[in-house]
């Protein structure tokens, strides 16, 4: 087992925002948090990669998360967020050879840059490598930020709305990438998602958070029915197959604004 989490719970000040939030994930396994805006989803990874100090218990690889020195816990968990906070005067190749200083104790070695050319290769960005983090477009930014949690080879991979910058093509080969590691590494990603398509077709199970609180889990095969999706996100929605893979096709609003 990758993280257990236990009765997990956070708040702003006064505002509750997650309450009694419990899952485990295992080796090999892509995680996905799903639900609407607002319920929790950035706040649970920022638990996680302890940005936030939340209640309840974190374990990671069997060891609570606050007993990890700050190195440690940079060799175990990798946190890719939704906004950059990077110095943008680096170029892409030093970008993501930070993700190798958790690794490094005196200077970059050629196994290093091996491993970092060859991560911006299979994400499609090697051409990518001596320009400016301010030359390249959000999308690209937001690959580069994947490829540095890469190759940071973590045991648990936490990314918080991945595809959000990406059109539909690099969205799909962004998720099988993140999907391939998982498996060839044997590690585990936690990640927030809008898109409901991409959770049904890339995780192997999901979590839905509402109002702070998981309401369901499980394979999205099962998970991801008309019911639920109305419940959550106050949508009739068609869901079903095409060429084996699952669809969900949201038809109109229903109900007022008040989940």
């Amino acid at each position: 087992m990758i993280a257990e989490v236990r009765d997990l719970t956070f708040s702003y000040q006064e505002r509750e925002v997650l309450s009694g939030i419990s899952f485990t994930l295992d080796e090999g396994q892509v995680l996905g948090v799903v639900g609407p805006n607002g319920c929790g989803k950035t706040t649970l990874i920022k638990c996680l990669d302890r940005i936030l100090a939340p209640e309840g218990s974190v374990e990671i690889r069997g060891k609570e998360l606050a007993q990890y020195h700050s190195d440690e816990l940079a060799r175990t968990v990798a946190y890719v967020p939704q906004a950059l906070s990077i110095g943008m005067a680096m170029n892409v190749l030093e970008v993501v050879l930070m993700g190798r200083r958790p690794h490094v104790r005196w200077s970059v070695s050629d196994a290093d840059l091996v491993m970092v050319t060859g991560m911006l290769a299979r994400l499609g960005i090697q051409h990518l490598a001596f320009r400016k983090l301010t030359q390249v477009s959000g999308g690209e930014r937001q690959k580069v930020m994947i490829a540095r949690a890469l190759v940071q080879e973590p045991a648990l991979l936490l990314l918080d709305e991945p595809t959000s910058a990406l059109d539909v093509r690099h969205q799909l080969e962004v998720m099988s990438l993140i999907r391939s590691v998982v498996r060839e590494q044997n590690i585990a990603a936690l990640m927030a998602i809008h898109d409901l398509n991409l959770a049904a077709r890339f995780c192997d199970a999901l979590i839905v958070l509402h109002h702070g609180r998981v309401i369901a889990a499980g394979p999205p095969g099962t998970l991801l029915a008309p019911p639920l999706i109305e419940q959550v996100y106050g949508v009739r929605a068609v869901v079903g197959t095409e060429g084996g893979l699952p669809f969900i096709l949201p038809v109109e609003p229903v109900g007022g604004d008040d989940r």
